[in-house]
């Protein structure tokens, strides 16, 4: 922001900062200066007396003050209110300034575009509902998808994986989480949570606290088809089971 500052304006800030300074020294006995020296004071002797209770005190109770008094201060809350509002115009200016950057081309080369698909997801973002495949056949793309609170069921075994590495990632708050796989596909599962519990084939912890789980089949790296598997969750329980 104050690469976009001209001197003029810069100067002008601190000239009106010092003219407060000096107005509130004249005219207002001090004012919150005052109170800062006083709670610069308290700092002083709570941090000489630091190893006894009653420092201890009198030093926070010196950081507290002077934290009051300095943000009281007249010049410190123009330059507050000037800093806000500089940077509020400098961002609308960047907005309506944006660089744009077209690469040129030479009189030889020609604009070649890649043709693209929409693909349409499993998954839509939800915040408020369960959610889960279908329970028929269907094509299978890979899943990205956050929401708040719900349920949601995964089966793997209505659909044909890639030849690949297919791959599952859900963040969400409050809710649970259910994973169907095939026997015949290789699994990688990364799990956070700060409440709630796992069982990830087999494998069961029954009271997570803000811990994170990883877990793969022994052929992951090697054998394909394989899932690669990413959630995170506020509160709730995830399973992740052969079918």
């Amino acid at each position: 922001m104050f690469k976009r500052l001209d001197t003029d304006t810069l100067n002008w800030i601190l000239i009106i900062g010092v003219i407060l300074f000096i107005i509130e020294l004249a005219f207002f006995h001090g004012g919150m200066i005052a109170s800062a020296m006083f709670s610069a004071l308290f700092i002083f002797i709570g941090w000489k007396n630091f190893t006894k209770l009653w420092g201890k005190i009198f030093f926070w109770l010196g950081i507290v003050g002077v934290v009051f008094a300095v943000l009281n201060m007249l010049a410190v809350r123009f330059l507050i209110i000037a800093a806000i509002v500089l940077f509020i115009i400098n961002y609308s200016k960047s907005k309506k300034e944006s660089e744009f950057i077209k690469p040129g081309l030479s009189a030889d080369q020609e604009i070649i575009l890649d043709p693209i698909i929409k693909v349409k997801p499993l998954f839509t973002h939800r915040i408020f509902e369960d959610q889960k495949t279908d329970d028929t056949a269907y094509q299978w793309h890979d899943i990205n998808i956050h929401g708040a609170f719900g349920d949601r069921t995964i089966d793997l075994s209505n659909t044909v994986l890639p030849n690949d590495t297919a791959v599952v990632s859900i963040r969400h708050i409050v809710g649970n989480i259910e994973i169907y796989v095939p026997y015949e596909v290789e699994v990688s599962i990364h799990h956070s949570s700060v409440f709630g519990r796992a069982h990830i084939l087999g494998e069961h912890h029954w009271k997570l606290m803000n811990q994170s789980l990883s877990y793969k089949t022994e052929k992951y790296d090697t054998t394909l088809p394989r899932v690669k598997i990413v959630t995170s969750l506020l509160s709730g329980d995830i399973e992740v089971k052969r079918i």
